[in-house]
């Protein structure tokens, strides 16, 4: 705050509090720019400045600072999330004011500001469920205000919109859904289900009166006692059923796969026997073949044997073979069958 000059008075002090009746001070101190504390220091000035001035030049400047006044609590700023409506005696504009400055006539007009951002409305409520048990649980309504319709909301509704509509329609329809659901559901997986149920029903009923909810959110859900012991057995119970359900599941798993390996190696076992049989009757062929082509070849050597084999020729064989036995040093016997020249072939 900027400090102002304080004039020290030279004859009876007067107290201000006499101008500041009379000068529009809640006016001044609305404007948003002008806080109540400026407000009273530029009065404090001008009471400590006119006792040093006559009452003729105080005039203008006492008009101008009511006139400074006046303009001031015309005016107003509609901020931005923010929807302007204005009330002229009494009477509801149906045209709304968009964010920014705006003048007005701070006698006879007010600009009702209403906000169109998205809102939560934090309560604990109590549901009831499907066995007529009672459920404790905070929720959070986000909703939203058209901003098109807030004319028509203050008409009909009023700026407690939340406490007259939201929330009674909220308990109707929350009761309505819950009413369909068992306790334990509303402790699992169907709790979105729940939450997006009762959105649409509250979008029903408001949508046409200028509201959109955007979320429901159920938390800290509180079961009563007894039942939250039944849920916790029963859940303990499942899971252990489960898990021998798993365990029933995992043992039939190795059977099979047992079986599968037992099939497995019995098929090695007959295609490795298949393998060894057909090689060996491969081995057997080969075998066979080989002392066929031996036993053709033996047959065709002595066939050219026998046409190349002429009586001349034996003979010529056998002087040959009888030559070589008669250079041996050895003592032989040369039994022929008396067509052959006999050879002396004793020892000298």
């Amino acid at each position: 705050m900027s400090f102002l000059p304080h004039f020290r008075p030279r004859l009876i002090r007067r107290p201000y509090a006499m101008l500041c009746a009379r000068l529009p001070l809640t006016p001044l101190a609305a404007h948003r720019s002008v806080g109540r504390e400026e407000v009273r220091a530029i009065l404090a000035t001008l009471c400590s400045y006119s006792l040093h001035r006559s009452v003729l030049t105080m005039r203008p400047l006492a008009g101008l600072l009511v006139a400074a006044g006046l303009v001031l609590s015309g005016c107003t700023t509609v901020r931005q999330g923010e929807i302007g409506v204005k009330r002229t005696l009494g009477r509801l504009d149906q045209q709304v004011i968009l964010s920014g400055p705006k003048t007005f006539n701070p006698f006879l007009t007010t600009i009702i500001k209403v906000p169109v951002t998205t809102q939560n409305l934090e309560i604990r409520s109590n549901l009831p469920s499907k066995e007529g048990l009672s459920i404790g649980s905070d929720i959070s309504i986000l909703y939203r205000v058209k901003a098109e319709q807030v004319p028509n909301i203050l008409q009909t509704t009023g700026r407690d919109y939340a406490n007259i509509l939201i929330l009674p329609v909220f308990r109707s329809a929350a009761a309505d859904v819950c009413a369909r659901y068992f306790a334990k559901d509303m402790h699992s997986a169907e709790r979105g289900v729940i939450e997006t149920a009762i959105q649409a029903r509250m979008n029903e009923v408001l949508s046409s009166k200028g509201f959109e909810i955007e979320n429901v959110l159920m938390k800290n859900i509180t079961l009563p006692a007894g039942l939250a012991k039944a849920i916790e057995d029963r859940l303990e119970a499942e899971q252990d059923a489960l898990r021998m359900e798993f365990q029933k599941q995992r043992e039939t798993r190795d059977a099979e796969r047992r079986v599968i390996e037992a099939e497995g190696q019995k098929r090695i076992a007959v295609v490795r026997a298949q393998g060894e049989q057909e090689a060996n009757i491969i081995q057997a062929k080969g075998k066979a073949e080989a002392m066929r082509i031996e036993a053709e070849a033996v047959r065709v050597t002595n066939q050219l044997i026998n046409r190349d084999l002429t009586p001349a020729v034996l003979k010529f064989k056998s002087i040959e073979a009888f030559r070589e036995l008669s250079k041996s040093q050895n003592s032989k016997t040369i039994i022929t069958n008396g067509t052959t020249p006999v050879l002396n072939t004793l020892s000298q």
